[in-house]
């Protein structure tokens, strides 16, 4: 019987599958070590890093909706001093990549984030979030425009030496725009997509159901949508991507791998079934196996249109 080769190159991160967590919905891994071999993943991208500690916005900030999951969780962590001494011990000890998922309300404090991080032995790559609002901007999100998003990526690719994968907007005009700019500022790789910008309504009290009204839309309802910015991105650029965006099922990700994907990221169905991660890797050697295809990146960008 010929095993099936799931490894994947991910802009100089070598991978032993292509299934790794997305970032805030994985928490910081311990919380899963009793459940399942966190060494089985493909990678393990941590709850979003700022400079400083944030509290995140006020609750209710998670809202459960027919076709997915609203959040305005505001970004809450512990900060980069408190992520290194409390959670990397742990972190470090395991054999699966672990990537820092990074943010800030400037590029100040991206640079910063970047040279701290690029010397800190345990991580693997980071993630570089530029959804989050450019607060010398009047609040527009960095990854809004295209020249934006390549001076935040050109100020951590000037800081950080290893693998650089930056997760991009849906929330654009045009996508492969914004994914053009970032690599041409250094970035080995795009995640793409963020959460949606959406809202819920209670019909009772006419209020909006999150405190900071408008929250993320994540879950299958997106999953299209993000198919769909995978294919167009990877007809524009020439390094890996990475697609994240409702992927609760083995068919799911491989949807992703044959529009142009190298990997994925499994982020709300985590919190549906804490095993989906595990399900979706052996989903995927399994359709390998019965399609009697020996590697995996036989399938990237296969699609026939």
């Amino acid at each position: 019987m010929t095993t099936c080769d799931l490894s994947v190159n991910i802009g100089g991160l070598e991978l032993k599958n292509p299934v790794l967590t997305a970032s805030g919905t994985f928490g910081y891994a311990k919380e899963f070590e009793t459940i399942f071999d966190l060494n089985r993943l493909g990678g393990i991208i941590v709850k979003g890093l700022s400079l400083m500690p944030s509290k995140g916005n006020a609750p209710p900030r998670i809202v459960e909706t027919s076709c997915g999951m609203l959040n305005a969780i505001g970004l809450e962590n512990a900060g980069l001093d408190a992520f290194i001494s409390d959670k990397l011990p742990f972190l470090k000890n395991l054999k699966t990549p672990v990537l820092a998922n990074i943010y800030g309300t400037g590029i100040e404090a991206y640079a910063e984030l970047a040279a701290r991080l690029n010397d800190i032995e345990g991580i693997s790559a980071i993630e570089v979030n530029i959804s989050c609002p450019n607060v010398k901007e009047g609040g527009i999100a960095f990854g809004a425009n295209a020249s934006t998003a390549g001076k935040v990526t050109e100020a951590v690719r000037k800081n950080y030496q290893g693998p650089l994968i930056v997760k991009l907007s849906p929330n654009v005009t045009d996508i492969t725009c914004i994914a053009k700019s970032v690599q041409d500022s250094g970035a080995d790789a795009v995640s793409l997509i963020n959460t949606i910008t959406a809202m819920a309504v209670d019909i009772h009290t006419r209020r909006p159901k999150l405190a900071n009204i408008t929250g993320g839309l994540s879950g299958p309802a997106i999953k299209p949508v993000a198919v769909r910015m995978v294919w167009q991105t990877a007809q524009a650029i020439n390094i890996p991507i990475i697609g994240v965006g409702g992927i609760m099922t083995a068919g799911d990700a491989l949807e992703f791998i044959i529009a142009g994907a190298s990997a994925v990221q499994v982020g709300t169905a985590n919190f549906v079934n804490p095993l989906a991660a595990i399900e979706i890797i052996e989903g995927i050697e399994a359709y390998l196996a019965q399609q009697s295809l020996t590697s995996v990146r036989s399938l990237i960008g296969c699609l026939q249109v």
